[in-house]
C-alpha cells in the first residue's frame, strides 16, 4: 500500500481538493466496511448463535491491544473512548480536586482542552493559562506556571498553528512541579510516530477520525498504570469495575476504569482498520510526504501571511486573509475544503500524504487573489 493507493479508496477525494484533515479524514471504503461487517455480524448473527456481550468485550480487547501497540503502551493502559474531549473529560472528573487547586493549559489549546477546566473553575480551581507566542511555549514561563499545579494540559501538535510542542520536556517539567501531565495528542497519530513511552505523560488522549481516516466515535485514552490506580471516576458500570455484582464495588485495574457500559464497537473495530491501513503504508512515509507537500504549500506563501512555521512540522498550515469565512466559502464553490479558525483569525489547510502536488497548486492558484 502506498499514498496513492489509499487515496484511489477513499470515495470523498475522488472529486474536490480535500485539506481539512485536522478536522476530519474521510475514511477509505474498508474501514467503513469493517464497521458494517462488526454491526451487521453483532445484530443479524451473534444474538442466536452466541453472546453478543461476550462478542463485543472481545472486540474491545482485541482493538485496546490493536491501539497499544501502535502508540508504545501496555494493553491495560488504554482506555476506549468516544473522542479526544471525553478522554480529557474522563481524567477531569476523575482527579478529588480542592478548591485552590490548578491546572495550567496553554492558549493554544482545543476547546476540548479548555472547556472542562472551565467547569472546573465554577468549584473552585484555578486555571492558569500559558501566553504563547507563534505556537511556541517557553519553559520558564511554564515551569513558573506548574510550580504548585495538579495538572498540565497541553497540545503535542498545535491546532492552531501546526507547531510540534516539546512533550517529553514539557512533561519533564510538570512532574519535577509534582503536577500530573496531560497531552492531547489527536493531531499526531496518522501523520507523525507517536510512542508514549518516549513521552512520559501521565494522559493521552487522541481519536482516529482525523490523520488515522477512522470513524467518529473512535477515541481512545492512555493512562500511565500507576497513576490510574490512584483516580476515581465519576461515572462506574460494569466495563469498570473488576466484578459488577460485588458490593462495595473495586474500580478496574488500570485504563479500563475509565470505560463504563454498553459501548458500540463499529467505531473502534473500524478505529483497529484503519491504524493497520496507516502501518501498512508506513508512518514515517506518511510523515514524509506531508512533510514535503506542507513544504510546497508554505514556500509560496508570502511569509508575512504565514502563522505556521516556514519549516512545517506538521500537515497543519495557517494562513491569514482579510476574511477567512468568505475566503473558506469562496474556496468551496471551486471545490477546495478548507477551514476557517477563531485564533488566530485565520484560514487552515490541513495536508496529508493522500493530497497531492496538483491539489497544493490548485489552493496556491485559488489564493493569489488574497496577495492583491
Amino acid at each position: 500500500m502506498n499514498p496513492n493507493g489509499l487515496r484511489a479508496d477513499i470515495p470523498a477525494l475522488h472529486e474536490d481538493t480535500y485539506l481539512n484533515f485536522g478536522a476530519h479524514g474521510p475514511s477509505p471504503r474498508y474501514v467503513v466496511e469493517a464497521a458494517d461487517g462488526f454491526l451487521q455480524s453483532h445484530e443479524y448473527e451473534t444474538s442466536v448463535e452466541n453472546d453478543p456481550y461476550e462478542t463485543a468485550f472481545d472486540a474491545y480487547e482485541q482493538v485496546r491491544e490493536r491501539i497499544a501497540t501502535f502508540i508504545g503502551a501496555d494493553i491495560d493502559e488504554i482506555a476506549l473512548t468516544e473522542s479526544t474531549t471525553a478522554g480529557i473529560n474522563s481524567v477531569a472528573t476523575a482527579i478529588d480536586w480542592q478548591p485552590g487547586d490548578t491546572v495550567v493549559r496553554t492558549d493554544l489549546e482545543h476547546p476540548a482542552g479548555m472547556l472542562p477546566w472551565q467547569r472546573l473553575e465554577r468549584e473552585g480551581v484555578e486555571v492558569r493559562v500559558i501566553e504563547t507566542e507563534n505556537g511556541r511555549v517557553d519553559f520558564d514561563a511554564f515551569a513558573t506556571a506548574v510550580e504548585d499545579a495538579t495538572v498540565a494540559c497541553f497540545s503535542a501538535v498545535t491546532w492552531t498553528h501546526g507547531t510540534q510542542l516539546p512533550v517529553r520536556e514539557l512533561v519533564e517539567i510538570a512532574h519535577e512541579a509534582g503536577a500530573l501531565a496531560l497531552v492531547d495528542a489527536v493531531q499526531v497519530p496518522g501523520q507523525l510516530p507517536m510512542d508514549v513511552s518516549e513521552w512520559n505523560a501521565d494522559f493521552v488522549a487522541a481519536a482516529g477520525h482525523k490523520w488515522l481516516l477512522g470513524l467518529w466515535g473512535g477515541g481512545f485514552l492512555y493512562v500511565d498504570r500507576n497513576t490510574a490506580d490512584s483516580l476515581a471516576p465519576t461515572t462506574v458500570g460494569y466495563r469498570s469495575v473488576e466484578s459488577p455484582m460485588a458490593d462495595p464495588y473495586k474500580f478496574a485495574a488500570g485504563a479500563r476504569r475509565f470505560e463504563v457500559g454498553s459501548a458500540n464497537p463499529a467505531p473502534h473495530v473500524a478505529l483497529a482498520e484503519a491504524i493497520e491501513v496507516i502501518e501498512e503504508v508506513g508512518t514515517d512515509r506518511i510523515a514524509k510526504e506531508i512533510k514535503e507537500l506542507a513544504s510546497r504549500l508554505v514556500e509560496n506563501i508570502p511569509q508575512k501571511r504565514l502563522y505556521s512555521p516556514m519549516v512545517p512540522e506538521s500537515g497543519l498550515v495557517t494562513i491569514d486573509v482579510e476574511d477567512p469565512a468568505a475566503t473558506v466559502e469562496r474556496l468551496h464553490s471551486e471545490g477546495i475544503v478548507v477551514r476557517a479558525l477563531p485564533t488566530p483569525n485565520a484560514i487552515r489547510a490541513s495536508v496529508h500524504a493522500v493530497n497531492t502536488p496538483t491539489e497544493i497548486d490548485r489552493l496556491l492558484t485559488a489564493l493569489e487573489r488574497e496577495w492583491d
